[in-house]
């Protein structure tokens, strides 16, 4: 898949100046997200601030962009604290000779559900999740001149929200949707991707390896997502492809979850399914 996408011909974000909060590389063989939008974006023709609060992760981004025959500068900052914001927002500015695309992929992800933390994580996760977002939105409108795009990273857990980091999502996408109304008549576009069960280097580092295979279970498609899949959508909403698209949501998940089991009835892969309308009137018989 990454082959495929970075040998792409087409310049779909030529000219264009993109800010990627969490760009920062990982040096693990999985890749995560916002590294592999850094390079998908800077092999389209963009030319890319990698914000990120660790320097090392920044560089390896903007090393790998470069072996591609890309452009990329490295910004470092911490994307909680509003003077970060600023300041990465201005610096990318200044450095790029422009902006006009931010992609917010900053995210701080716990199975803590609602009533399971203290205050202080709560707030700690709304920052990371939400705050950190809207900041950082907040000074990229500001300072893009002329017509842009905003993509927001959000994840399937924002569409049951019983965890804060589900709940945070969810107010990401509602504030994408709000953020798109008030910024249309500048002509920036804001739009959210949704991401599902992707196997990503922060996935690897978090699960056990026995868990894979159940995960790539989890979707309709019975297939396994990575961090570009990720970027494709990313790619695709900063594009002009997605000139006419605001304040929408499109989620990168395989389809959703396996249709639910139907008592008894398997089909060709050995997983149970609802039955089709001829099965239907042979159980009736």
């Amino acid at each position: 898949m990454s082959q495929l996408l970075l040998e792409a011909g087409a310049n779909w974000m030529s000219g264009r100046t993109v800010l990627v909060s969490g760009g920062g590389g990982r040096g693990q063989d999985d890749g995560n997200v916002g590294w592999a939008v850094c390079r998908l974006l800077a092999r389209h023709g963009a030319t890319v601030a990698v914000l990120d609060r660790d320097p090392q992760a920044a560089a390896r981004t903007v090393a790998d962009v470069e072996r591609d025959g890309g452009r990329a500068a490295a910004v470092i900052g911490d994307v909680t604290d509003r003077r970060d914001c600023r300041r990465a927002v201005r610096e990318a500015r200044e450095r790029l000779g422009g902006l006009d695309t931010l992609v917010n992929n900053v995210a701080a992800w716990s199975p803590a559900r609602l009533f399971e933390v203290e205050i202080d994580q709560f707030t700690r996760l709304l920052e990371a999740n939400l705050s950190s977002a809207w900041m950082m939105l907040r000074e990229a409108a500001a300072a893009i001149e002329g017509s842009g795009a905003v993509v927001n990273v959000s994840s399937v857990a924002a569409r049951r929200p019983s965890t804060v980091y589900g709940l945070a999502k969810a107010a990401l996408e509602a504030m994408t949707v709000g953020a798109a109304a008030l910024l249309a008549e500048r002509g920036i576009r804001v739009n959210a991707v949704q991401l599902g069960p992707l196997w990503t280097a922060a996935v690897a580092a978090n699960l056990p390896a026995e868990a894979r295979e159940p995960r790539r279970r989890m979707v309709a498609l019975q297939s396994e997502g990575s961090c570009w899949d990720a970027a494709a959508a990313v790619l695709f909403l900063a594009s002009d492809h997605a000139r006419w698209i605001s304040g929408q949501v499109l989620s990168v998940d395989g389809g959703g979850p396996p249709p639910p089991a139907y008592p008894g009835v398997q089909n060709a892969r050995g997983a149970t399914r609802s039955p089709d309308a001829k099965s239907e009137q042979a159980v009736g018989a």
